[in-house]
């Protein structure tokens, strides 16, 4: 698919939904992990609802997509609820973030191998990555279908060994009953400090 046609699709994904969407499982299930302030970016942020919850939490939240259309509506939901975030129509892979620019980096349904050194250096030391997206293993008819657009079993461990793992989970095959992260990989993690 060309880039036209995927921004395409996207944007008109983003106008037809009725709201922001619903924050990620790794977000949701970590808030703990969370720091009391800093820096947060929420990468490919569709219609924000991860940067909402980081914005709300009182973070200095950042928001990157590459659809206008998921942009605009994110604007005009943190209006609506009195929050200021930093949105930036974005092609990330083109300009990924800058080294040692965040403490807290959020990643939900977006994989892009490329990007994961940028996104390891773009963390400030102690910076926290939380990052989800789905498996190869288990398909609840959702998500990509392209096992290229999909993480093999462990793969987001390897991709990010040089951090500090706090959370991770993939139940995968595993399972014995299908739930909202049935066919999703989580991770929090941190940079070291030195």
């Amino acid at each position: 698919m060309s880039v036209d046609k995927y921004l395409e699709k996207w944007n008109r994904r983003h106008q037809e939904a009725e709201d922001e969407g619903s924050p990620a499982q790794v977000l949701i299930r970590n808030l703990h992990l969370l720091p009391a302030s800093g820096k947060a970016l929420d990468l490919a942020c569709g219609r924000g609802a991860n940067a909402l919850l980081l914005a709300e939490r009182g973070l200095d939240t950042h928001a990157w997509d590459f659809s206008t259309v998921g942009i605009r509506r994110l604007q005009q939901t943190a209006a609506q609820r009195g929050l200021f975030i930093s949105t930036e129509v974005r092609d990330v892979l083109a300009r990924p973030p800058a080294a040692d620019s965040f403490d807290v980096i959020l990643v939900s349904f977006f994989l892009e191998r490329r990007l994961i050194p940028h996104l390891v250096q773009a963390l400030r030391p102690g910076g926290r990555l939380f990052y989800q997206t789905f498996v190869q293993d288990v398909c609840l008819d959702r998500g990509p279908s392209s096992p290229g657009w999909r993480l093999a079993n462990n793969e987001l461990l390897h991709l990010f060994r040089q951090l500090d793992v706090h959370y991770y989970r993939e139940d995968g095959r595993a399972a014995t009953v299908q739930t909202e992260i049935s066919d999703l990989a989580l991770l929090v993690a941190s940079k070291r400090r030195n």
